[in-house]
């Protein structure tokens, strides 16, 4: 099942197993039929916190779903350095970590850690594991966009100076304790949170 973040409500997509623990408004999907109408309805409607959406293929319902919006691909790292800190980003008054859209010609993987290196201004990072992919929306430019972002955990074991990339509206990097997380998680994304709490 994906959870596609609208802000920091969610709708959920899956096969029809998978709606049976879901408390809420579960919509039937059935092969061909639009979905544009109940995802505008449900990004204007504040009011309704999570639908679910199933299909009997959930392969089609996924790419159903892509074409209602312009897609496009990100990837980013959940950084650990030899103290066990956190490498965390400060941008548009938001916590965040370092991620960004992947080029064209890049692996997900390549795309991951050139954006860290080039948000963060560190080198000879090292993927540990891949993490959940993320997914959310937002409008720019009139387009109603879906931003699937791919995540890896990684470490990071050298003593360079921490550089914001400022071009990229990035006000700080730094190092954080994982004991005392509170105040990032109190001024991050909803689909940020996925990926912190992610073991």
């Amino acid at each position: 099942m994906y959870k596609v973040f609208f802000k920091d409500r969610i709708i959920f997509l899956g096969d029809k197993s998978e709606s049976l623990n879901f408390e809420g408004m579960v919509y039937a999907w059935i092969e061909d039929e639009p979905l544009e109408g109940l995802i505008l309805q449900f990004d204007e409607d504040e009011s309704k916190e999570a639908i679910c959406i199933v299909a009997d293929d959930f392969g089609q319902l996924f790419e159903h779903f892509k074409s209602c919006f312009s897609y496009i691909e990100a990837a980013g790292g959940k950084v650990y350095n030899s103290k066990n800190q956190l490498l965390a980003i400060y941008r548009l008054e938001k916590w965040d970590l370092p991620k960004g859209k992947v080029e064209k010609g890049e692996s997900v993987r390549e795309a991951a850690v050139r954006e860290v290196e080039e948000e963060c201004g560190i080198t000879d990072l090292e993927i540990k594991k891949e993490l959940n992919s993320t997914f959310h929306t937002y409008w720019m430019k009139g387009k109603f966009m879906l931003k699937r972002t791919y995540w890896f955990e990684m470490s990071y074991a050298g003593f360079e100076t921490l550089v914001p990339q400022t071009e990229e509206d990035i006000q700080e990097v730094k190092w954080l304790s994982i004991k005392n997380l509170a105040e990032f998680k109190a001024n991050t994304y909803a689909s940020i949170l996925e990926v912190i709490n992610e073991s």
